[in-house]
């Protein structure tokens, strides 16, 4: 991986890697673009090593970049992927140091990065960090169930312009990824009566969920893409869709709380198959706008919902797919806004 070419091509202004032996600290930590503000960088832990670590913290911190320009926030786009010790952290007090450790490797940036949770990472980890940092946001915001909530809403907007209804009684979905956000969509939906099968990587998870919502049915992840229905929405860990399974696909619309479920490529795929696709950075933005504006879940999930609604109505005026039409919005605002020069 020819990591400057990979930055360039990307438009990244800065990656750090960061260690700290006694807290057994190791990771990726990548800054998209700070044209908009501070690059707001959600922090995620997972077991992987080096190369994932790094490709992971590119790839979401141009996500960040994207979704905070088109939720209208001052904030640019960063990302910070943790790799897991190898002691672990079942132990609180690693998991204090851990996540102090961090907070102080990033203090020295503090003008230029501010930390949230993501996948793996609670407000009281986010709270270790803010000990050492004041560049930090989220935690007092159970930003997984605010997010989780603001996909059940722009899923509705994306529907009405796929389906035909936002209403979501009978709408078959599957839901690959029964977390926090694909569990919280997956809450709303079946309050609504919609029909609906899961996975997970572990699928027992699954399917406690499935005997927890009446009528919802557990598959193997390997089994959902091939599943009848109308909406699949990814909500694992990213590229859950490769551009050689969207022939498998059955569905009208793909929206979901992942990153960066399609590359480029499977983006073209989709479209070419006439399936409707709403990026993950217009649909999964509702905890990101809790963090860092204070709104409540209801405030943050309907601008979620009023921004898919924008871009589904130019991407029919104009007869363009709606995952076009969601970045060139975003990328117009930060070459306009970006346009207006420092203060």
């Amino acid at each position: 991986m020819l990591i400057l070419e990979e930055m360039q091509s990307r438009g990244h202004e800065a990656l750090s890697l960061l260690h700290h032996a006694p807290s057994g600290l190791r990771a990726a930590l990548a800054i998209h673009s700070t044209v908009l503000g501070p690059a707001i960088a959600g922090v995620r832990l997972r077991e992987q090593d080096e190369e994932l670590a790094v490709r992971g913290a590119l790839a979401l911190s141009e996500s960040l970049t994207l979704k905070a320009a088109l939720a209208g926030l001052n904030f640019g786009g960063g990302a910070c992927v943790l790799m897991m010790p190898e002691s672990g952290v079942d132990d609180p007090h690693a998991r204090e140091a851990l996540f102090r450790a961090l907070g102080r490797q990033v203090n020295p940036l503090a003008s230029r990065v501010v930390l949230t949770e993501d996948i793996g990472v609670s407000p009281a980890d986010i709270a270790f960090v803010a000990q050492e940092t004041p560049a930090t946001l989220g935690m007092n915001t159970d930003t997984s169930a605010v997010t989780g909530y603001g996909v059940y809403r722009g899923m509705k907007a994306a529907a009405r312009f796929a389906l035909g209804s936002e209403s979501m009684r009978g709408v078959r979905v599957a839901i690959l990824g029964v977390g926090a956000v694909g569990r919280t969509l997956a809450m709303a939906l079946h309050r609504e009566g919609a029909r609906l099968t899961v996975a997970d990587t572990r699928l027992e998870k699954a399917e406690a969920l499935a005997a927890e919502l009446d009528g919802t049915q557990a598959v193997p992840c390997a089994a959902l893409l091939d599943v009848p229905c109308d909406i699949v929405a990814p909500c694992a860990y990213g590229h859950s869709i490769h551009s050689a399974d969207v022939p498998r696909l059955q569905c009208r619309l793909i929206a979901g709380g992942e990153h960066h479920p399609l590359t480029r490529r499977g983006e073209a795929a989709v479209k070419e198959a006439g399936i409707v696709y709403i990026p993950d950075f217009a649909i999964n933005a509702a905890g990101l706008i809790a963090a860092a504006t204070g709104v409540d879940m209801n405030q943050a999930a309907e601008r979620v919902y009023q921004t898919v609604t924008r871009i589904t109505q130019v991407a029919e005026q104009y007869d363009k797919a709606p995952h076009v039409v969601a970045r060139r919005m975003a990328e117009r605002r930060i070459d306009l806004i970006g346009g207006l020069g420092r203060v």
